[in-house]
């Protein structure tokens, strides 16, 4: 049975499938009778939020799967994949726009632009910060990157809708503005791109515990009043759907093995406790 986080990954997908293919037509068809590559290029990275919706439904189905032989430590980095592979979309998609908008600025081609076009991208610009919003909140309930990298999709198409809405008010005074826009637009996608990657990646390669999570931690250890020791090489191995703490320890070399494995493991269901983090601790000797 799907868990309550699978369940809410689902519905957050599945409503963002419905709405963006809505808005996609729109755009489209707005694009398409006013001649605006700003508006076609909109239309297809609204499009590109569905296909992408797609893949994360895929990732959680795949991430939910309990851990097996071959992965001890369950396939919840499924969704890691998915979030990358949503940067690339928005990566490749930006490309093209800028590619794109380039030839038509050196083409001086203008679009023509009316009350219908102007309506399309104000509902827009309003459902996909809702769609963003939304996703924000399933992400920080559950903790999901590739739920969090959606929200930032359904953001960037928001904002670079806003710049396309106020090229379309002054499009008849500058024949240019709808080439500029679209090039704008590519800019924001490849910074969505790069934080979606950069944010995914830190966590695939491990990362050092933030200052204040390891003062919590320290705090945490020195009040099992365990005598002398010192903690250092903290690092958290991210899993998505849970992390893993390692760290060493220094303690006293008279202590018998059977001690120090004592002390580690009461270490361990702390962390485990206070933080909900599996730990690995290792002992090493405290030289004076």
């Amino acid at each position: 049975m799907a868990s309550q986080r699978d369940k809410a990954g689902y519905l957050e997908s599945a409503v963002s499938i419905i709405v963006n293919t809505a808005l996609f037509a729109l755009k489209l068809y707005a694009g398409i009778i006013t001649g605006s590559i700003a508006l076609i290029a909109d239309a297809w990275h609204t499009l590109s939020d569905s296909l992408t919706s797609v893949v994360i439904i895929i990732a959680i189905k795949l991430s939910s799967k309990k851990p097996d032989k071959e992965h001890p430590f369950g396939h919840g980095r499924w969704e890691q994949i998915a979030a990358l592979f949503v940067a690339f979309v928005l990566a490749v998609i930006a490309y093209e726009f800028a590619k794109d908008s380039i030839e038509r600025f050196g083409n001086r081609q203008e679009a023509r632009f009316g009350a219908f076009a102007i309506g399309v991208v104000t509902i827009s610009i309003i459902m996909k910060e809702l769609l963003a919003r939304y996703a924000f909140y399933i992400a920080k309930k559950y903790d999901s990157e590739a739920i969090k990298a959606d929200g930032w999709h359904h953001r960037s198409d928001a904002l670079s809708s806003i710049p396309v809405l106020v090229g379309i008010l002054f499009a008849s005074k500058f024949w240019w503005m709808d080439s500029v826009l679209g090039f704008a637009l590519s800019l924001v996608l490849f910074y969505a791109a790069y934080e979606i990657a950069k944010e995914t990646v830190d966590k695939l390669l491990g990362k050092r515990p933030s200052k204040e999570l390891t003062e919590k931690i320290h705090y945490a250890i020195y009040c099992l009043n365990l005598g002398d020791l010192r903690l250092h090489h903290l690092h958290i191995h991210n899993y998505a759907r849970h992390n893993e703490l390692t760290m060493h320890i220094r303690l006293d070399g008279q202590k018998s093995i059977e001690e120090g494995h004592q002390v580690a493991t009461i270490i361990e269901k702390k962390i485990e406790e206070d933080f909900g983090m599996q730990a690995t601790v290792h002992v090493e000797p405290l030289r004076f």
